[in-house]
């Protein structure tokens, strides 16, 4: 077993405070948006050996992936660890993005190598060949925009702002006047893909449809009975005035989330994380097509391709329990699940559900990981990387402990 060093990525949108006061050190002075924990060749962490030598994760698991991974693994996803872990620290939005599937993202992978478009270039849609299916665990309350409402709940809305615009004496606008007509469609699909369409693709008459809207809005007209859609518009707007996606997240679930609550986001499921702290997991791979709500690249035409217009329901993930005391939660993906393990002082330690490699983060107070061939000392803000060679592992409360300890732990979902 291997102490790791993660990589914190300072995005904008993140929070200054909530990652540091989490793992209880201080604070970096800037924002702190992600915590990488994995081997993604962008930030992999760094494997700390017993004699102090560090090295890359994804060096070490390439030295040697039969005894990191384990021969299922590498059967079923190649020869790399399928899964990233993150802390993810929302101050502000995040882009409005979906994430390919496994067959999208090979091929557009493969098409934009022979275009010859740079890996790091700011065009560039698929930076690898992997699909991108994500889970995220709420730490604090968390706000987020998950995938469509019904086409007759979004066209309420927007009927809702043409009326506060006629009663301020504005004309309905025609990007609002299409909208409802597109929400109107008997096939869902294609009215939400026309909406969706309609504004992803309105340029400047959408965005000075959202000035009037707001301006009209802040000045004191009714927000029933949508007030929590159209107070998150209006919060959106405050980070990117003008954007198109200030009016998509209408068309969009508005999700919160409670400490503990989990939900799952397959491939094609528009969404957006809004403000929050959570443990997100994911198929380890850095594909995303954004559709708003940032000053990076927007492929229209990608996005279209890759967005599933479909209303659904909110993919909520429930804790299943076991036999031995664990606490899983397991979305419908093979790449990972995740185990929330908490120890009272002087408990009995709790079997690691692990299947292939797996990587485990103390988020509170102190835990001794023990496997037949070693053990290892984690206290709060450390993590690890268990090879698979080391299962079956014990996690146990440190002696003498006075405080419960929470760690949370990731391998794949080939066990289920």
């Amino acid at each position: 077993m291997y102490k790791i060093e993660n990589v914190l990525r300072p995005y904008a949108w993140g929070s200054t405070t909530a990652i540091a006061e989490l793992l209880g050190r201080p604070a970096s002075g800037g924002p702190e948006a992600e915590m990488w924990i994995g081997a993604h060749p962008d930030s992999p962490s760094a494997a700390v050996h017993p004699n102090g030598v560090t090295q890359p994760l994804d060096a070490l698991i390439g030295s040697d992936p039969v005894r990191c991974l384990g021969s299922e693994s590498i059967a079923e996803f190649g020869p790399r660890l399928p899964f990233l872990t993150k802390l993810l620290a929302a101050e502000q939005p995040l882009s409005l993005q979906v994430h390919p599937s496994l067959e999208q993202a090979r091929e557009g992978f493969a098409r934009e190598n022979e275009a010859g478009i740079p890996a790091d270039a700011a065009n560039r849609n698929y930076r690898d060949d992997n699909h991108k299916p994500e889970m995220i665990f709420a730490l604090t309350p968390f706000k987020a925009l998950c995938g469509f409402r019904s086409p007759a709940a979004s066209k309420d809305i927007f009927e809702h702002l043409a009326s506060v615009l006629d009663s301020a004496a504005v004309d309905t606008p025609d990007v609002i006047s299409g909208v409802i007509a597109d929400l109107g469609h008997s096939d869902e699909s294609a009215a939400l893909k026309a909406a969706f369409s309609r504004l992803i693709q309105g340029g400047s008459d959408v965005s000075d449809v959202i000035h009037e809207v707001v301006a009209v809005l802040s000045a004191g007209a009714p927000l029933e009975p949508h007030r929590e859609a159209l107070t998150a518009m209006l919060d959106i707007n405050e980070a990117f005035p003008g954007d198109p996606g200030v009016l998509i997240s209408l068309l969009l679930n508005h999700l919160s989330l409670e400490p503990g609550d989990v939900v799952y986001l397959p491939a094609g499921n528009i969404h957006a994380y809004l403000h929050g702290l959570g443990v997100e997991v994911m198929a380890s791979s850095d594909n995303v097509l954004r559709g708003g709500l940032t000053p990076k690249y927007v492929d229209v035409p990608e996005l279209l391709k890759t967005v599933l217009f479909e209303a659904l329901g909110v993919p909520r993930v429930e804790a299943s329990g076991t036999e031995f005391g664990q606490e899983l939660y397991r979305p419908p993906f093979k790449e990972f699940q995740l185990q929330r393990i908490e120890l009272a002082p002087g408990a009995e330690p709790v079997p690691l559900a692990q299947t292939g490699p797996a990587v485990v983060v103390v988020v509170s107070g102190s835990v001794m990981l023990d496997s037949p061939k070693s053990d290892l000392r984690l206290e709060r803000g450390a993590a690890a990387f268990i090879p698979d060679i080391e299962a079956p592992v014990n996690v146990h409360p440190v002696q003498g402990a006075t405080d419960v300890s929470v760690a949370f732990a990731v391998t794949t979902g080939l066990g289920n």
